[in-house]
């Protein structure tokens, strides 16, 4: 029996979600954009999918842009900042997801854009008066982009105070949001933005699809051209069964909220305690319980002499975990965010979970890590 802990890096799609898109895959196929009855009826669904989202972000549906997933929506999030919203100066942090880091880099590198990183404690939390410092000074326009929950070591940035840090000193404000959309309730009339985004395989949905919040204070240039689809942001044909997917995706996960956020927690504590409890010298990397992500334990064996093949253990013995971002497996020498906080990268790996994990799964895995790792 396989067991499966990397949900940070994808989920299974929820059987709801899959029921919901069939129709659109077998029956109701028309291109959107065709101005008979089979186009209708799928544009109108396209635009009740827009609106479900948008409320809940309490957002208009005119700031919905549907995107093939989380790196697109960066991509053109940070990239329009610069080409068309007059940032000159991009304030990031070291542990962000590599499609922010190597836009950043390649932004800093094609058009003159100041790079400048926040300060991180020794846990990798946003030292928030560094940020502050760094904004107030600022004699270019400025963008701050900070991930809300980090993918690998799961911690949560305060939101609404680096928002209102922003606001101070009039910096725009992109938060990477793809890890906690569908684990927190936004409500983006209280906490400003200019954007935010979604990716709906990361709460059971269909892979392929996203969704990027752009605010309708900032006019921005298309993504892609050729058509007008879109409102004219991002050409080609919609991704029809993926958009109903992700809106199904996230009524389900906002719709059960609390029930979720009950069960994952205890879910992660089961591990915490059981792990600690099975093996003393363990470790774990980033911000402290409350202040990370309940789907993610990033666990440093590093006192541990036999950590350097455990994830090929883990995976001979059917368990699903990882050493850090899936978009990086099997390229990178190891996490850039586990080395930006000088710890070991061969000793640390990521366990993250989802509402289909069960205790007696998290002690089959802390059994098998135990005879491993003695």
């Amino acid at each position: 029996m396989n067991l499966y802990f990397d949900n940070a890096a994808t989920t299974p799609l929820a059987p709801e979600v899959l029921q919901a898109m069939l129709p659109f895959m077998q029956q109701h196929y028309g291109n959107p954009s065709s101005i008979h009855a089979f186009g209708r009826l799928t544009r109108t669904a396209i635009e009740k999918a827009r609106k479900k989202i948008a409320g809940y972000l309490n957002c208009s549906p005119a700031e919905i842009f549907f995107t093939s997933g989380g790196t697109e929506s960066n991509n053109f999030a940070l990239n329009n900042s610069v080409n068309n919203l007059g940032i000159k100066r991009i304030i990031t942090s070291p542990i962000e997801h590599h499609c922010i880091l190597h836009t950043a880099e390649n932004l800093a590198k094609t058009h003159n854009t100041n790079l400048e990183f926040v300060k991180l404690n020794d846990e990798g939390v946003v030292d928030l008066e560094d940020l502050e410092a760094k904004c107030s000074t600022s004699k270019k326009d400025t963008l701050v982009s900070l991930m809300h929950g980090n993918n690998e070591i799961g911690n949560i940035l305060p939101i609404n105070e680096v928002s209102e840090i922003c606001i101070k000193h009039n910096c725009l404000f992109h938060s990477d949001t793809v890890q906690t959309m569908s684990r927190y309730k936004y409500d983006l009339q209280k906490t400003k933005m200019a954007f935010l985004n979604g990716s709906a395989h990361k709460f059971h949905g269909p892979k392929g699809i996203g969704f990027l919040y752009v605010s309708a204070d900032y006019n921005c240039s298309p993504i892609l051209f050729g058509g007008g689809q879109e409102r004219n942001m991002r050409a080609g044909t919609e991704n029809l069964y993926g958009i109903i997917g992700l809106a199904e995706a996230l009524d389900i996960a906002y719709q059960n909220f609390d029930t979720i956020k009950e069960n994952v927690n205890t879910l992660k504590q089961h591990f915490v305690d059981s792990l600690t409890k099975a093996l003393p010298k363990t470790k774990f990397n980033g911000a402290s319980f409350t202040n990370c992500l309940n789907t993610i334990s990033n666990v440093n064996f590093e006192n541990y002499s036999k950590k350097e093949l455990l994830l090929l253990n883990l995976d001979i013995d059917g368990i699903c975990a990882s050493g850090g971002s899936a978009c990086s497996s099997g390229v990178d020498t190891g996490s850039h965010v586990i080395k930006a906080l000088e710890k070991d990268v061969s000793g640390s790996i990521r366990f993250s979970f989802s509402k289909y994990n069960t205790k007696t799964e998290i002690d089959t895995l802390t059994k098998k890590l135990k005879v491993i790792l003695s």
